[in-house]
């Protein structure tokens, strides 16, 4: 039997060819998502690694976890600590850290790092007058206010070197500092595509932190100390709110981070490499079904001369190990390449990788094996059954015979009782809302697109009979394809499902992000009134200099402006954030509905609150509640108001005078205003102009706001197309081979057509009207299914985007459907060139 099997594998090479290579692309993205994480993860680690070489101890501030307390920053470290630190017996040295915000703007203006990661720091020098953690190759360290020193690759990005001058934005006024070196470091930051500038202690200290006070202190062991003896003498001296950990845990606490990083993108880039496989599984299924039943005969003679059902089916089966064998082979060799593209892309885009090898991990291989091997073999094994039930009589007649009628009716209910389970599960889900939707709409949509696919060979033939006047246009090829495509409905079914399961994501996820930029413009309608708001460059939260909005409030142009201010508190014996506003403008700058009182009330410890707090703890305009500020002063405010709060406005609202005083560190974190004639172009320059064209600060509209917030849909969605695009591949292969195998199989029926008069075109429009309604009929089902999807899940979404409004997206729509139908032609290319060069009389003779 192992013979019989590998003589057949090797007698149907061509058609065997493309379960291969549906098997092998599944495993290459397999093979190629784990290289690529494994190598990204083991370069960061390294990197990060390096980074702790000069550090044995640590010492970072530590709050105490306390209810009471109030949510702020941790404490700094003294200079008193740092000199105690650097006593403690088996201490060589200490050096203090510290760390803040640093935008550099390039020599167009533009601002360096892309916003991923701005970081500014200082040059601590030890008794040796330099600093362990950073290595100069040009020019020195900066000594004094005004001089700066970059990292290598920024200044390679920014084309600066020494003695160069720099525009620089740490809290929003620009300034302008003198480039005095360059170094070399191995911060992970760094080498992502960040940049790092660092001053001098006493100049850092004043822009980020307080003068004698650090953000970390690095202490070295002297030889023969371990990091374990440095620690527990460190502890001794070290005061409460401060805590002492080792080198090497920091570097494997981030290495744990990098690889929980690291684990979300692999899940993502997994699941469309399983959503390829199971693509894949149509195919092999369709493969191995076609060539049971064009060796009926076969496979029956075997059964006649003493070969059990057991044994037929581990002829099947060994067929397919190999078939799978081969594809895991090849699929790990291309995963090995496209982990290394990726790598280079990644780098192309600006987000350098440090240097390190690419990593193919035991893991990898063994995995890429079993995926090809066993999704090859559990995919033929149904095949492989009903080839085991072949009786001996068959040996008889040519063609086995066709699925029974209980057959179709127990399959057909099967179906439709999972569709039905699917449907009444994503709707419960989507009833739900939030996240105890979740489980029972995934599980419901799974069911659902099982009770499609078992439903496909009934659904078809209603489906495609609709396709029939149009058909009916090509004449006799028509009537023929149309016949051709219901003649075998469960393989007509099984083509169809590899492209509906591809475009049922990509039409879901189209929905759902056209949905979302609807619902994200209608909330910053809905929201604010004013023309621009103000912020930091990143991640839109860094603090804002008071200055940038009394720069902006000398603007003629501006007609109502307020700063808002962020101040974490205790509030009613729970944590809140107070939000400190300009009571006399900030009505003319947002847009919320009171449901008691109204923005006169605003001013003094009188506050408005949102519904949700106010509910939360039975409040109403008069109640009275406790209140602890920042700095630790308590107090008693007054509720005026009540409004309805939204994505853009809620909490504790209150006069920026009240809260002000109470703040360790007065700060905006954004400044709102609205201007003459609304937001027009030459405004927007206006106010860059006025603020330095300074890079690190934005200033959007409330479209520039939506289209921020949508950027991460957007980009999302175009990664989801080209990881789809793989399953769309595979699909377009079990086209060709669908097509390809069922032209073989009709070689006598395609010689009698061409006997009795079909010419060649026909044949070949024959072939090409039959792939269309295939690729048709599963582009409608898809197309259905993933608009249903769509739906259910902006139902879970409106829960908490109240402004979510469904889009259906028709002109995308109607672009998948078209591409469905070039599928089907390009997949018929071959096939039906292939059946019109049939020799007619050669044909006849077939079996």
């Amino acid at each position: 039997m192992l013979r019989t099997a590998l003589r057949n594998v090797l007698a149907h090479k061509a058609r065997l060819l493309m379960t291969v290579l549906a098997v092998m692309l599944g495993v290459a993205f397999v093979a190629g998502t784990l290289v690529f994480t494994n190598t990204i993860s083991d370069a960061y680690q390294k990197s990060s690694q390096k980074g702790f070489q000069g550090v044995d101890v640590a010492i970072s501030p530590d709050k105490k976890d306390d209810d009471s307390a109030i949510p702020g920053e941790a404490p700094r470290l003294s200079q008193q600590v740092l000199d105690k630190a650097a006593k403690v017996p088996g201490a060589a040295s200490a050096y203090g850290v510290v760390n803040g915000y640093s935008a550099l703007a390039d020599k167009k203006g533009d601002l360096l790092g892309g916003g991923f990661s701005n970081r500014g720091g200082n040059y601590y020098p030890g008794a040796d007058g330099k600093d362990p953690r950073y290595t100069m190759t040009e020019g020195r360290a900066p000594k004094a206010a005004g001089e700066i020193a970059l990292d290598s690759k920024t200044a390679e990005r920014g084309k600066y070197k020494a003695g160069d001058s720099i525009r620089v934005s740490v809290d929003g006024p620009v300034r302008t500092e003198k480039v005095v070196g360059v170094f070399t470091t191995d911060d992970g930051n760094v080498a992502a595509g960040g940049t790092l500038a660092l001053y001098d202690t006493v100049t850092a200290q004043k822009l980020f932190a307080k003068p004698g006070q650090f953000d970390e202190i690095d202490v070295k062991a002297a030889a023969g100390t371990s990091q374990a003896t440095l620690k527990s003498a460190l502890d001794k001296v070290l005061p409460e709110q401060a805590k002492a950990t080792t080198g090497k845990k920091l570097a494997k606490d981030q290495a744990k981070a990098i690889e929980d990083g690291m684990s979300s993108m692999q899940t993502a880039m997994l699941v469309f490499a399983g959503i390829a496989l199971f693509v894949g599984i149509f195919i092999i299924v369709n493969t191995f079904s076609m060539l049971v039943a064009q060796r009926t005969r076969e496979l029956a003679l075997m059964r006649a001369v003493g070969a059990t059902r057991r044994q037929v089916t581990r002829s099947v089966l060994m067929e397919a190990t190999f078939v799978g064998a081969v594809a895991a082979v090849v699929g790990l060799a291309a995963g090995v390449g496209i982990g290394a593209l990726l790598r280079s892309v990644l780098n192309s885009t600006g987000a350098s990788v440090p240097d390190g090898p690419l990593i193919v991990a035991p893991t990898t291989v063994l995995v890429s094996v079993l995926v090809g091997v066993v999704v090859t073999v559990l995919s033929a094994w149904l095949p492989g059954r009903r080839a085991a039930k072949i009786p001996p009589v068959a040996a008889m007649n040519s063609v086995h015979a066709a699925p029974t009628t209980r057959g179709l009716v127990v399959r057909n209910t099967i179906g439709s009782l999972f569709a039905a389970a699917g449907v009444a599960l994503v709707v419960s889900g989507a009833g739900m809302g939030g996240s105890d939707g979740q489980g029972p709409m995934a599980f419901g949509a799974a069911v659902l697109v099982i009770g499609v696919f078992i439903l496909t060979p009934l659904l078809s033939r209603p489906m495609i009979a609709a396709a029939s006047p149009i058909l009916r246009i090509f004449g006799m090829p028509g009537k023929l394809a149309r016949q051709n495509a219901v003649r075998n409905p469960r393989r007509t079914a099984a083509t169809a499902s590899a492209l509906m399961v591809g475009l049922t994501l990509i039409t879901g996820m189209t929905v759902i992000a056209g949905s979302m930029q609807k619902g994200i413009n209608n909330m910053a309608a809905d929201g604010l009134k004013s023309d621009y708001v103000v912020s930091m460059g990143g991640d839109g939260v860094r603090p804002l200099s008071p200055e940038v909005s009394k720069s902006l409030a000398k603007v003629d142009e501006v007609t109502a402006i307020s700063p808002l201010r962020s101040s974490p508190a205790r509030v009613a014996g729970d944590t809140e954030t107070l939000m400190g506003v300009d009571p006399k403008a900030i009505k003319e700058l947002v847009n919320v509905d009171f449901t008691e009182g109204s923005f006169g009330a605003l001013g003094g410890t009188k506050v408005l609150v949102d519904d949700k707090i106010a509910d939360a703890n039975h409040w109403k305009v008069g109640s009275a509640f406790p209140v602890t500020y920042e700095d630790g002063s308590k107090g008693r405010l007054t509720v005026g108001g009540v409004y309805e709060g939204n994505q853009m406005v809620n909490g504790v609202m209150l006069d920026s005078a009240t809260v002000t005083p109470h703040m360790t560190t007065v700060a905006d974190f954004q400044v709102m205003l609205k201007t003459k004639g609304g937001a027009t172009q030459d405004t927007q320059d206006l106010l860059k102009k006025t603020l330095g064209d300074n890079p690190a600060i934005k200033i959007q509209n409330k479209q520039d706001l939506s289209d921020e917030i949508a950027k991460a849909f957007t980009l999302m969605l175009n990664m989801l197309y080209g990881l789809l695009g793989m399953a769309v591949i595979v699909a377009v292969l079990g086209v060709i081979n669908t097509l390809a195998m069922s032209v073989f199989e009709r070689s006598k029926e395609i010689g009698m057509l061409r006997a009795i008069g079909l010419d060649r075109p026909g044949i070949k429009r024959m072939v090409r009207l039959e792939s269309l309604v295939i690729s048709l009929f599963g582009g409608v089902l898809g197309i259905g299914l993933g608009v249903f999807f769509g739906w259910a899940a902006g139902e879970l979404i409106a829960s908490e985007l109240p402004t979510y409004e469904l889009v259906l997206p028709w002109a995308r729509m109607s672009l998948f459907l078209l591409m469905a139908a070039l599928v089907g032609v390009i997949a018929a290319l071959w096939p039906a060139r292939r059946a019109s060069k049939l020799n007619m009389l050669m044909a006849i003779k077939a079996e």
